[in-house]
């Protein structure tokens, strides 16, 4: 048995794995964690490729709102000189790709699995377990592991170089945007599935490295470009070439973005499609203005073992940080004897050399556009796509090396990811102010200017701060043996039940209940939707499980969640966060299924009716608020079934009612999922059950009884 964390601080708990993993996973199997703002998953055979058939997925943030994926695909490498493989073929250079389609060729994936600290609460919407599906993705739990969730992934490989990453996932409020990766690079010798060593020799002049590419953001792909949504027009800048004379300097909370973490950040750049406006920060300039794009997304270098035997940090890796053309690299083939030249040209490009093409190529950088604080930076009109010429898009590159590892011996990296950028609030007011046009403008240094795009991108361009500020919380969380303070846990229960005149939340005691830092409970609510703004509806004391919303709007939905809150004691010292009171993550108990005021059962069918009728787009803004295409059936049986009809006669939807309300909501889909179109419509209503007086025992309505109503939709 030996450490895989030799490099680790020391009282950070030691996980050992024997020194041959008898073990196998489908390559296809993935790991989701969503605890935090900053959500994602990780994928079996040792990197990402986020598109899901559908779209791009992963690294979501702020994970509030919809449609804010950030992640394309991370393209992984490692290569070597003088290898000589299980069948005692001798190559000069040989090198792997971590790809889905060469697992069980080059890839062998030996674990996937996820610990967390404890079990998520139970979420109950109307008896709906909402957080089922993730709570599933869990495979153990250990309340004596650092952060809230590891995620343990290890891969063997053809080059007997086995590969073990472990992503740490934090809930505290200061610390949920970012993940901790500590990657573990050992030479097992073992080169397949089974426990046999088929390598003893040492590596030499290992290099590794990998490209991600961040679409920054899904939603800047959807209402503006649609060739962002693979990150054409991201734009990668780097930090920290004055790393090795800075590396000592402390990081407070007073002076929290040092400019020279070891770090690439990727946001996104001026488009070769939109030519109407400034596209910097994706503003809905069809729309209300709002920024789509304040994502910027990057890494950081936190750790590099100097070697297998030092495992000092090497103050002058990465070996290299920058930008790399997306789709540009060398193809490995099948890893045949004829794909040695590709091997070579892969080794170069890890070394310091990124593959553009034949030559290479020029690698500006954001000094280009001048700098950083000037007119011709801000206003700068260089598309990425110009620069690199890749259809793919640019990668954020990191690589590092050359290491010489001894059979049995292991190098360590640890890097953290993360995003930041601005609020949804201060992207709704700064795009307001954009698209309004009414100079003058309030720089973010106070300062004025008449100039809109200025005004627009000097904000936007805050994000790089922001991210440096979250990567400095990261190496410090990361230097302190993960030590930052801890908030309380979520109640273990969360109950939300629709009811006749209020919406009835109750909950199960916070575990932390007991602590003398407890200061109590928050509930939050939104309205419409769940990607929106909440406030807070309910403060209250340890003690005290349940709580009536009699505030409720009828027609209306609402989402809610709760958190456990501290009172600050526990979080005096400001080294590593903000000072003052913790909370639980709202993204344990955040629902989203709506909870809204039921009717009783209709006592009638002719006292049915459909609100709004007709039903207009603009129903959105004066009926059932944030609710677009939203029409409700009121009065109903609490037990019928509904269909919906065009005018001639043709089934567009059919809705099965057994909830026993009054009450149910259309959001005007059809079958094939297509919003319906303007026109005429007949609803038909049929008992499926008696409804019987609760008063007299009375049969209200009789099974089979029916009724159409019609109505309107004008768009």
């Amino acid at each position: 048995m030996f450490a895989l964390y030799h490099c680790f601080p020391k009282n950070i708990v030691l996980f050992l794995l024997p020194l041959v993993l008898v073990a196998q996973v489908d390559e296809t199997l993935k790991r989701y964690v969503k605890i935090g703002s900053l959500q994602s998953h990780y994928s079996a055979y040792g990197s990402e490729r986020a598109w899901n058939n559908t779209y791009y997925e992963g690294l979501i943030w702020p994970a509030d709102y919809l449609y804010q994926d950030n992640a394309v695909i991370k393209r992984s490498w490692m290569a070597c000189k003088d290898f000589t493989d299980s069948d005692g073929y001798a190559w000069g250079h040989y090198g792997l790709y971590f790809v889905l389609s060469d697992a069980g060729n080059s890839l062998f994936p030996m674990e996937l699995y996820q610990v967390a600290k404890f079990m998520p609460p139970t979420v109950y919407v109307d008896g709906v377990d909402v957080n089922s599906f993730y709570n599933a993705e869990i495979d153990s739990v250990n309340p004596d592991i650092e952060s809230d969730r590891i995620i343990v992934n290890t891969v063997n490989t053809s080059m007997g170089l086995t590969m073990e990453r472990r992503v740490y996932a934090f809930s505290q409020q200061y610390h949920d945007n970012y993940f901790i990766k500590v990657f573990t690079f050992t030479n097992t010798g073992n080169t397949d599935w089974d426990a046999d060593i088929e390598l003893n020799a040492d590596l030499n002049d290992v290099v590794i490295g990998w490209g991600t590419r961040y679409s920054v953001s899904r939603e800047a792909g959807i209402l503006l470009d649609g060739q962002q949504k693979w990150g054409k027009n991201s734009w990668v800048t780097r930090r920290g070439e004055n790393f090795s004379q800075n590396y000592h300097n402390p990081i407070t909370e007073a002076d929290p973005s040092p400019q020279w973490l070891r770090s690439v950040i990727s946001w996104y750049g001026r488009s070769a499609t939109v030519f109407q406006v400034n596209n910097i920060g994706g503003p809905d300039y069809r729309g209300n203005g709002r920024l789509t794009a304040p994502h910027h997304a990057g890494t950081v270098v936190l750790h590099v073992d100097e070697s297998w035997n030092n495992s000092a940090n090497d103050i002058n890796q990465p070996l290299f940080w920058g930008w790399h053309a997306g789709d540009t690299y060398p193809s490995m083939g099948n890893l045949s004897e004829s794909d040695e030249p590709a091997m070579a040209q892969l080794h170069e490009m890890l070394s310091g050399m990124p593959h553009l093409g034949l030559g290479g190529a020029e690698r500006p950088d954001e000094m280009a556009m001048g700098d950083p604080a000037s007119e011709t930076y801000l206003k700068h009109n260089i598309k990425p796509f110009d620069v690199h010429n890749d259809p793919g898009g640019m990668n954020a590159m990191l690589s590092y090396g050359p290491f010489d590892i001894p059979h049995g011996e292991s190098i360590v990296i640890v890097e953290a990811e993360g995003i930041n950028g601005l609020s949804r609030e201060m992207c709704e007011t700064i795009g307001f102010q954009w698209q309004d046009g009414a100079a003058p403008y309030i720089l973010p240094d106070g300062s004025e200017t008449n100039d809109q795009d200025i005004f627009k991108n000097s904000w936007v361009f805050t994000g790089k701060d922001s991210l440096l500020k979250t990567f400095g919380r990261a190496l410090r969380n990361y230097e302190s043996e993960f030590q930052i303070s801890e908030p309380p846990l979520p109640p273990a229960l969360f109950d939300v039940q629709s009811g006749g005149d209020r919406i009835f939340l109750s909950w199960d005691p916070s575990p932390s209940e007991g602590n003398p830092n407890f200061g109590g409970y928050e509930i939050w609510r939104a309205t419409g939707k769940p990607d929106t703004i909440y406030t807070n509806i309910y403060s209250g004391p340890g003690g005290i499980y349940s709580f009536d919303d009699l505030t409720p709007i009828r027609g209306n939905s609402y989402y809610y969640y709760i958190q456990s809150i501290t009172d600050g004691s526990e979080n005096i010292a400001g080294s590593l966060n903000p000072a003052g009171p913790l909370k639980s993550n709202r993204f344990y108990t955040k629902t989203s299924k709506p909870a809204y005021l039921r009717r009783q059962s209709g006592q009638a069918l002719d006292d049915i009716r459909i609100v709004p009728n007709p039903y207009h787009i603009a129903a959105k803004d004066l009926q059932y608020i944030g609710e677009r295409d939203k029409i409700m059936f009121l009065n109903i049986p609490g037990q019928c079934d509904i269909r919906v009809f065009t005018e001639r006669g043709d089934l567009v939807h059919q809705i099965e009612h057994r909830d026993g309300s009054g009450d149910e909501a259309w959001s005007l889909i059809t079958f094939g999922r297509q919003v319906i179109a303007p026109g005429i419509y007949v609803a038909h209503f049929e008992a499926t059950e008696n409804i019987v007086s609760s008063a007299s025992n009375e049969i209200l309505i009789v099974k089979g009884d029916q009724i159409v109503k019609k109505f309107v939709v004008v768009r």
